[in-house]
C-alpha cells in the first residue's frame, strides 16, 4: 500500500499540487488538485463493457459546484443545492473539449468524470484545474487515454507582461484571458477573451503557455512512472 502521494509543479510562481492515493478508491483513478486554498477532487471511471447500439463515444463530464466550497450554506426553507449554474455547465464543456480527442476512436465504453470543488479561495479560477484534474485521473486509471494534458490560463500582469494562472480580478481587468490545454507535443484547446491584441502577441502567449504547462504534465507522468514500476515488481 503506497498511501497518498503528492506531486508539485510551479506555474507562474504558484505551486500546484496533485495528490492521489487513499481516497475514492473504488474509482478507476482519483486525484485532488490544489492551488492556493482552492481544492478540486477529480475521479474517472469506465464501464466494464461497451454500450450496445451506440455509434458515439459516451463520455460524461460532471462538474459539481457546492456552496460550502466558498464557505456558504443555503439558507431559508430550501437548504439543498439548486441545479448546476451556467458556469458549471461551461466548465463541463471546457473539460470535455481537450480530452475527447485523446480516446480511441472506436471506444464505446461509458466513461464518467466527476469533478467536485471542495474549497474555493475566490481568487483562483477553477476551470483549468478541472481540466488538469480530469486528465490526471484518467491518466492513472485503467481507461485508454493518450494523456496527460496540462491546462492553464494566460493573462497579463500590471506591467503588461504575460502571467500564468492570474486571479479572477487580474484576468478581468488586464485585457487578456486565454485558457488553453495541451499535451506535451501539441495544443489541444484554446479559448480566449482579449482586448485588441495583435497576432504576434497571441502567438507568443500560446507558445509561452504551452511551455509553462509542461511541469504539470511532468507531475502526472511521475505518478505513471511509479505505477509502471509497481507493475514490473
Amino acid at each position: 500500500m503506497l498511501g497518498q502521494r503528492q506531486y508539485e509543479a510551479v506555474v507562474g510562481g504558484q505551486t500546484i499540487t496533485i495528490a492521489t492515493g487513499g481516497f475514492a478508491e473504488q474509482a478507476g483513478g482519483a486525484v485532488t488538485v490544489r492551488q492556493g486554498d482552492t481544492l478540486l477532487l477529480a475521479t474517472a471511471t469506465m464501464s466494464r463493457t461497451p454500450r450496445e447500439g451506440t455509434d458515439f463515444f459516451p463520455l460524461t463530464v460532471d462538474y459539481e459546484e457546492r456552496m460550502y466550497a466558498g464557505g456558504k450554506i443555503p439558507g431559508s426553507f430550501f437548504r439543498r443545492e439548486g441545479r448546476p449554474p451556467e458556469s458549471a455547465i461551461l466548465i463541463d464543456r471546457l473539460t470535455d473539449r481537450p480530452l475527447r480527442p485523446l480516446f480511441p476512436k472506436d471506444m464505446r465504453n461509458d466513461v464518467q468524470l466527476i469533478l467536485y470543488s471542495l474549497s474555493s479561495d475566490g481568487e483562483t479560477p477553477i476551470d483549468v484545474l478541472a481540466i488538469l484534474g480530469a486528465s490526471a485521473a484518467l491518466t492513472i486509471s485503467d481507461v485508454p487515454f493518450e494523456g496527460p494534458v496540462g491546462a492553464l490560463r494566460v493573462g497579463l500582469d500590471a506591467e503588461g507582461e504575460l502571467a500564468f494562472n492570474p486571479s479572477y480580478q487580474e484576468a478581468e481587468t488586464n485585457g487578456l484571458d486565454l485558457r488553453m490545454a495541451g499535451t506535451r507535443d501539441a495544443i489541444m484547446m484554446v479559448e480566449c477573451n482579449a482586448d485588441q491584441h495583435d497576432e504576434p502577441r497571441i502567438i507568443a502567449a500560446l507558445e509561452a503557455g504551452h511551455n509553462a504547462m509542461r511541469p504539470l504534465i511532468d507531475a502526472v507522468e511521475e505518478e505513471m512512472d511509479l505505477l509502471r514500476e509497481m507493475l514490473k515488481n
